[in-house]
């Protein structure tokens, strides 16, 4: 990881190289080689991070406002019903469009019945800082559902998107953690929003504690900090 400010080029590489937030391509001539070539260049100040196979690239930085960028998972709330489709409230500075067919085997006859107030898991297949972002119920590649779609039950959590970004990361702790010791079901989307599900609520809310101990914007809390919290709470709720 190094530190980028605005207008730096990055070396960020790859057959299926995709960009995330606070970088942005554009194409420069080479003056060596006399042809156009893509260069990714930083939006903004902050962290520059990639994926273990550095095929994915993006800046982190203390943000509070989502800024949405394709591919990337988010949680929304459904706030209107417009036509055929929705539109669904992700946390950036424009709704987004969700179509009633963008949602695995979905036909004029048989859509989705959302109402106001659903949640849903979805991916966001157009960003542009000109056009309102357009959301996708299912994956890309295989046009299946791939868990995206209706939240029913559970509990929505609001952190950091710096928090978020950590979840998804196999090596960060907090989730095989909670995982071995409760049952959960989770859905993490990259705009600072994360549903849990459990048993029941006792077991939501000690979920829900641990996600928000472990934000880096909040407590910030190791994992030796998270396991001495729901081990407090174990004794306090559901061995009681």
């Amino acid at each position: 990881m190094s530190i980028v400010l605005p207008g730096e080029t990055v070396p960020a590489q790859h057959v299926n190289l995709k960009i995330g937030p606070g970088l942005s391509q554009s194409s420069n001539v080479s003056s060596v080689a006399h042809s156009s070539s893509p260069s990714i260049i930083s939006t903004r100040a902050g962290t520059l991070n990639h994926s273990a196979n550095r095929s994915k690239w993006w800046v982190e930085c203390n943000a509070r406002r989502y800024v949405p960028a394709p591919q990337e998972s988010v949680i929304g709330l459904v706030v209107q019903k417009q036509g055929e489709g929705f539109r669904v409230d992700i946390g950036s500075a424009h709704s987004a469009n969700l179509d009633g067919l963008a949602f695995e085997g979905a036909t004029k006859r048989n859509r989705p019945n959302l109402k106001i107030g659903s949640l849903v898991y979805a991916r966001v297949s157009l960003a542009h800082k000109d056009m309102e972002p357009e959301l996708e119920c299912f994956d890309a590649q295989t046009r299946k559902a791939e868990g995206f779609g209706e939240l029913k039950s559970g509990f929505l959590v609001r952190c950091s998107l710096r928090m978020c970004r950590q979840l998804l990361d196999p090596n960060h702790f907090l989730l095989p953690l909670l995982g071995s010791l409760l049952p959960l079901e989770i859905a993490v989307g990259l705009n600072g929003r994360v549903w849990v599900n459990s048993q029941d609520a006792k077991r939501i809310i000690a979920i829900t504690q641990a996600i928000e101990a472990a934000d880096p914007d909040g407590l910030g809390m190791d994992k030796t900090g998270i396991t001495t919290l729901l081990e407090e709470l174990d004794r306090k709720w559901i061995l009681s």
